[in-house]
This record gives structure tokens, C-alpha cells and sequence, in this order.
């Protein structure tokens, strides 16, 4: 090849590089005119991808895309692998000759093509290898292969810029995939059923219907008292249903201002309203194909719920201002803690609508009526809340536990939650006291669950604590314990013998 012809050439490429926002198709085009000019018969540029040590095939010409499409190197394997991994070109006269020639495209089939030359050059960023650029060409052509290799080489450089923008993207979307399918794997396990706690006979019906309904795409309204959980079950019924690998957006109705949710449920077009200077989706459009939360849905206004009524009949809407009607595959879970068919009676929430969301119910018990999960939930928070404040504290003492179980709980696992994080806070033993709980739970005067106690029955009540307390840590040895208690051994009995306290019980 003449100078002229190889400054004309580098030219053309130049001018290639630099036709297209499109790094693909600017890469394409480069491979295309090499093919016209040389007689290239293929040609490919790989990348490698830090992060797993792989190399894939990032543009070919001569090579049909599904061959290409799940082939991958390991550095140093085949000729592309050892040209990355060296840094140095590789020239190959003969394919038919050369052993380490892989053909794992499976491309070159015919006898014409096992009689090409090959050529591999590095593609570098600075002194580090980040991919290869490779051609397939006759030997017979007017270009030696020593030749193509130094043309191969200032091309290479050329489209360094190109392909480590390539890279940088490729590398990007691959990271930003695996983070977000660790996310959702994260928030599945995190939402199985069996993460929520509680073991009543009244749990034990949620978690089946938590079970049924999660198979399907059935619309589900949660009822139950404010602190119960609601927003727990709708993650687990996504999280656990077909739609889980897609959206799940949560709305919180009482949180929002009449006169914009519907524009947040909807969205709206440009120019909708003052201040409308950009269209706008809506939770229905990012909720597509997965499912929408609605939390508080006995709060919203009659006009949103003709409208909220039409997508559920229909499967379809419009935008605040729009005229486009946009198909809606979206599974609705609406949750509340009012009582909607009082609310219907008033003529407060349509009586069609409510029908509508009333498919499958659920309904959350207040904590006051599933006493046996009240240890258990408390047992949940103090684990969680002690490796979070990076404390040992280890149990409830004997007392905690009664004030806990004799409490109403109005608030419910809400409160209980609050409740067992301000006694952490507190404590600075291993063990949490009745006097580590809220003013509420220890005079038993909000609640009307504990008796008000003198003075002297008060100490004794701590005495008696503190002795199970310091028994339990012991495993009953009552040498250990009456040091533990800083106290002789004879008064240590005697305060036993006056409590009822058989020391033998903690062996």
C-alpha cells in the first residue's frame, strides 16, 4: 500500500470516528471501510471487562451478531486472550496452521477460510490493555501483513478514545445490572413471609393469604390498625408474586395534597397547569408491568377516585392534560386503617370503587389481640437495635417481659418498635429492666394493666428482680451469684427464702 493511499486511508477513518454520536456505529463504520480498502474479510474489536476478567465482542463485521453474542475469553486464551493479556500484537500467516486459533465464533467453516491470514493488535489506555482489534484477511492482497499490523496499530490508537468510552459505558451498565439485581435479591429475601414475625393463630391466617393471593395478579386492599404492618405484607405479596423482577411503587394518599395527586398518580403533559414546564409520568407509567402501593386510600377526594375507578375497570388513562390514552398493566394493593363501609354509608369513598379494591382483603390484627407475638417481636427489635447501637444486651428480665405482655399497645408493633429502641438506648447492662420501658408501661396508669405499687413493695419487686436476674447468669451457683449482687452468701439465702426463689430451678 502506497503512503498516499494509507494517509487517505487514516483519513477516512478519521472522518468515521467522528460522523456519529453512536460509538457503534462510528466503530462499524471504521470496520467497514478497512474491509473496501484492504480486503478485509472480518474484523472484530473486544473489550475487556474489569470486573469479571472477561472479554466479550463489542462490534464485528463479517461475523453475524448471534454468533458473537455469548462467546466471551478468559485473558490469555485464544489468540485475542493472549494478545490482551501481553499487551503485544500477534500475527498469524496461516489460520489453518496455528493451533491456538479457537474459531469459537464457529465463522470460519470453509477451506477458503482456513487459508486467511489473521491479525490481533491491542487497544490500550494509556499502558493498560483494554481490548484488541482483530482482522481477517487474504494473503494475496496488495497490503503485507506487516503492513496492516502498523496500520492496525495507528487505528487502534485512533479509536482508543472511542472504545474506552465503550468500555467505560459497557463497564457501567454492567455494574449499575449487578446492583440492582443485588438490590432486588436483597429485597426479596428481605420480604419473604417468613421474615414477618409472628406465630398467633390470627398471623398464621395472614401468611396463608399473604400465600394465595401472592401467586396471582389480583387486586388486594389491607385493612387494620395504623402500626400494624400494612406496607410489610404489600412488599411480601409483591416480592413473592410474578411481578417481583419489575416495579413496585408505593403512594402514600394521606401524604399528598388533594389538588396534586392526581397529577402524581397520572402524571401530566407540558403546559397541564402553571408551573407544568416539562411532561411529567405518573406512578401508574413507572409502575408498569409491576405494582402499585396505595397506602391510605380512604383519604382521597371523590374526583381521583372516579378516575382511580376507570383504570381498574378499564386498564387505561390519560395524563393531566393529555388526550393520549396509555394501557395500564399494573397490580393494585391499597391499604387503610379506616373503615370504609362506614365511609361508603357517609358518601365519602363510591361504593363502585370500593368494590372494585375489596377483591381479596386482609386483614392485620392489632397487637393487643396477638399476645403471643408480642415476645417474639420484641425479641426481633432488641436484636436488631443492639447490633445497631453496637450493644450486648442480651434478654429481658422477668419483669420487662410482664410490663410488655400486660400492655395494650395502641400503637401497636409501631410502638412496640419505639418502645424496645428507647430502652437500648438506656440500658447499659446486658440485660433490659422494667425500669429501662416508658413512664406508660411502669405505672400501668395510661393503660389500666398494672396496679400502682407502695413503696416497700416497689424495692422488693427489684429485689426479687435482681436475684432471678443475677440466678440466670450464674446457671444457680449461689456463691457466684451473692458476689455478683455484692452481698455474703448467708443474706443472699435469706432474701431467696423470702421471695420463693429455689436457686436449684436455674441449674
Amino acid at each position: 500500500m502506497k503512503r498516499i493511499e494509507e494517509i487517505s486511508l487514516l483519513y477516512e477513518i478519521s472522518e468515521a470516528l467522528n460522523a456519529h454520536l453512536d460509538l457503534k456505529k462510528s466503530l462499524y463504520k471504521v470496520l467497514e471501510i478497512l474491509s473496501n480498502v484492504i480486503g478485509m474479510v472480518r474484523g472484530t474489536i473486544t473489550i475487556l471487562n474489569p470486573l469479571r476478567n472477561e472479554i466479550g465482542f463489542e462490534v464485528a463485521h463479517g461475523i453475524s451478531d448471534s454468533s458473537i453474542e455469548s462467546v466471551t475469553y478468559q485473558l490469555g486464551e485464544g489468540i485475542t486472550g493472549r494478545v490482551i493479556e501481553s499487551g503485544k500484537p500477534i500475527i498469524i500467516p496461516k489460520i489453518s496452521e496455528e493451533p491456538l486459533f479457537l474459531n469459537r465464533t464457529a465463522s470460519r467453516k470453509g477451506k477458503q477460510d482456513r487459508e486467511l491470514s489473521f491479525v490481533c493488535n491491542p487497544i490500550k489506555k494509556g499502558s493498560q490493555v483494554i481490548g484488541a482489534f482483530s482482522i481477517d484477511k487474504p494473503l494475496d492482497t496488495a497490503c503485507s501483513l506487516e503492513v496492516a499490523q502498523k496500520l492496525m496499530a495507528v487505528i487502534s490508537t485512533m479509536i482508543a478514545r472511542h472504545v474506552i468510552n465503550l468500555e467505560t459505558i459497557h463497564i457501567e451498565a454492567l455494574r449499575l445490572r449487578e446492583e440492582n439485581q443485588s438490590l432486588r435479591n436483597e429485597l426479596k429475601n428481605k420480604n419473604r413471609i417468613t421474615d414477618i414475625i409472628g406465630s398467633s393463630n390470627k398471623m398464621r391466617e395472614v401468611f396463608n393469604m399473604i400465600s394465595q393471593v401472592s401467586k396471582g395478579h389480583s387486586t388486594v386492599l389491607i385493612r387494620g390498625e395504623s402500626g400494624t404492618g400494612k406496607e410489610l405484607i404489600a412488599n411480601s405479596i409483591h416480592y413473592n408474586s410474578p411481578r417481583s423482577k419489575n416495579s413496585f411503587v408505593k403512594v402514600n394518599c394521606a401524604a399528598l395534597p388533594t389538588n396534586i395527586i392526581e397529577s402524581e398518580l397520572f402524571g401530566y403533559e407540558k403546559g397541564a397547569f402553571t408551573g407544568a414546564i416539562r411532561q411529567k409520568f405518573g406512578k401508574f407509567e413507572l409502575a408498569n408491568k409491576g405494582t402499585l402501593f396505595l397506602d391510605e386510600i380512604g383519604s382521597i377526594d371523590l374526583n381521583v377516585q372516579v378516575k382511580l375507578l376507570r383504570v381498574l375497570q378499564e386498564k387505561e388513562f390519560e395524563r393531566v392534560g393529555g388526550h393520549k390514552t396509555i394501557p395500564s398493566d399494573v397490580r393494585i394493593i391499597t391499604a387503610t386503617n379506616k373503615n370504609l363501609e362506614q365511609a361508603v354509608e357517609d358518601g365519602s369513598f363510591r361504593s363502585d370503587l370500593y368494590y372494585r379494591l375489596n377483591v381479596f382483603p386482609i386483614y392485620l390484627p392489632p397487637l393487643r389481640e396477638r399476645k403471643t407475638d408480642t415476645l417474639l417481636l420484641a425479641d426481633h427489635f432488641l436484636e436488631k437495635y443492639t447490633t445497631g447501637n453496637n450493644k450486648d444486651i442480651r434478654r429481658f428480665s422477668t419483669p420487662a417481659i410482664d410490663m410488655l405482655m400486660l400492655y395494650h399497645w395502641p400503637g401497636n408493633v409501631r410502638e412496640l418498635e419505639n418502645c424496645i429502641e428507647r430502652a437500648i438506648l438506656l440500658c447499659e447492662e446486658g440485660v433490659i429492666h422494667s425500669y429501662h420501658l416508658p413512664p406508660t408501661l411502669q405505672t400501668g396508669t395510661e393503660s389500666d394493666t398494672l396496679p400502682a405499687l407502695s413503696l416497700e413493695d416497689a424495692v422488693a419487686g427489684l429485689e426479687k428482680e435482681m436475684i432471678i436476674d443475677a440466678l440466670k447468669n450464674t446457671n444457680g451457683n449461689t456463691t457466684k451469684t451473692a458476689r455478683l449482687l455484692k452481698t455474703t452468701v448467708r443474706k443472699f439465702n435469706y432474701k431467696a427464702k423470702k421471695f420463693n426463689i429455689d436457686y436449684r430451678l436455674y441449674r
